[in-house]
């Protein structure tokens, strides 16, 4: 073999490797993400003991997390298309660290809220950002797979935000299990300060664009009708597993189906894990159909709908197998609200990917404070003062078949436009189609 031949292949197989190790701490980022974000999940319960508020002041703590993701996806998508994703991401840490020492030594609603808030906002710098790293660093046919491996492999956040939780609850208590998650964000943040570099040395970057390029970026983001296919994806396959690990889904199985606590964080953890197993098939179909993408985003639709109609018609307590059964099948949201990035991403350049990201990225989180808040409204109406029962519970979920409603007809909609668009232009982007 020439002797040029080996320094080309053992440059490639050296900038693979550091693409891997900038993927792997980005990826760390986002799991620490996940955890900070899913942490009020299991202390929920407890959370009203100590502050002793009812369930919409509960739902207050969340909704006020979600608000701020909402809020800032645009802004940091057009903030990262002009900063690059190692400060967003160094920022972002700092942000959650400090929002978990608030929530820790919080005495009162008020300073928790906040806690949650600077949460929220760190939280928001996240995701998007790893998303870029995907872009920059690897190749767009492997982009598919590694956007759904970074979603996926992140669960494990949520994993150590359920039993793991609730031990660190049980033996350190309240303000000591908050100031470990603070602990162990900014430790991650010095991984991703020596780590994590925003482009390969091989790539030459352009200068940041000017501000006027960036609102051009954002509304010819907006303006083209696959962006909005993933907004909308977003919004209708994200919220339902999302609020269930987020807050709702503890307190449903505790004091709805009347579990054990270890036994309900144990079904969120099967939620959670089962979700890492179906994230690289469904990426695997995205990539081998992607003329099919919004289709399998109906079907993954109505089954968690049927599933949830099951549970909640069910006479009294749903069995173990059901309850298991219904976790599986939220287990897809997840994965399957990826596949709106893949939307944002086939639809659009990469210079404007940032931008297209924060706009899909604010659908799941409308969704989720919409249904997190008239979860709580619904539970305190129903509830008649006292502790939620089962029949409150079911009022209170059914709330989701309006957003599905919605979410649907959106979908089905923007996919339309979006292929007739395909057919103005002439040729297809690369996997685009819907």
């Amino acid at each position: 073999m020439p002797l040029s031949a080996v320094r080309r292949r053992t440059s490639a197989t050296v900038v693979s490797r550091r693409a891997v190790l900038v993927w792997a701490v980005a990826l760390a980022a986002y799991a620490t993400a996940v955890f900070n974000r899913s942490s009020l999940g299991v202390a929920g319960v407890e959370a009203t003991d100590r502050f002793g508020i009812n369930a919409a002041a509960l739902a207050t703590f969340s909704v006020a997390q979600l608000a701020v993701l909402a809020a800032m996806q645009i802004p940091v998508g057009v903030l990262l298309d002009r900063y690059g994703s190692r400060r967003l991401l160094l920022v972002g840490a700092a942000l959650m660290a400090t929002g978990q020492i608030c929530f820790a030594l919080a005495t009162d609603v008020g300073m928790a809220v906040a806690g949650r808030m600077l949460v929220g906002l760190g939280d928001a710098m996240t995701f998007i950002s790893v998303l870029r790293v995907v872009a920059v660093w690897f190749p767009g046919r492997r982009n598919p797979l590694l956007v759904q491996l970074t979603a996926t492999f992140g669960q494990f956040g949520a994993v150590a935000g359920a039993v793991p939780l609730v031990a660190m609850l049980h033996w350190l208590g309240w303000s000591g299990t908050f100031l470990t998650a603070a602990g162990l964000t900014a430790t991650v943040s010095l991984m991703v300060a020596a780590a994590l570099r925003d482009n390969p040395r091989t790539v030459v970057t352009a200068p940041p664009p000017a501000l006027a390029v960036v609102r051009r970026n954002l509304a010819a983001a907006w303006a083209h009708p696959g962006t909005r296919l993933g907004l909308w994806t977003h919004f209708v396959t994200s919220f339902s597993g999302g609020i269930f690990a987020l807050l709702w889904g503890f307190p449903f199985l505790v004091q709805g189906q009347g579990l054990a606590p270890t036994a309900a964080a144990t079904l969120i953890t099967v939620m959670i894990v089962a979700g890492l197993l179906v994230g690289p098939g469904i990426a695997q179909l995205c990539a081998r159909h992607p003329f099919h993408r919004s289709s399998l985003v109906l079907v993954l639709v109505g089954a968690t709908a049927t599933a949830w109609t099951v549970v909640l018609a069910w006479p009294g307590p749903a069995p173990r197998w059901l309850l298991v059964l219904l976790v599986l099948v939220l287990a897809v949201s997840g994965p399957g609200s990826m596949i709106a990035f893949d939307f944002a991403r086939t639809f659009n350049p990469v210079h404007r990917i940032g931008s297209a990201s924060g706009i899909v990225n604010v659908g799941g989180f409308v969704a989720s404070i919409m249904i997190v808040l008239a979860i709580g409204v619904v539970l305190d109406l129903t509830g008649g003062g006292g502790p939620p029962t089962l029949d409150s519970f079911r009022w209170a979920f059914s709330v989701q078949y309006v957003l599905w409603a919605v979410g649907v007809v959106q979908v089905v909609r923007n996919r339309n436009a979006a292929r007739r668009q395909v057919a103005a232009d002439g040729a297809a982007p690369s996997g685009a189609g819907g």
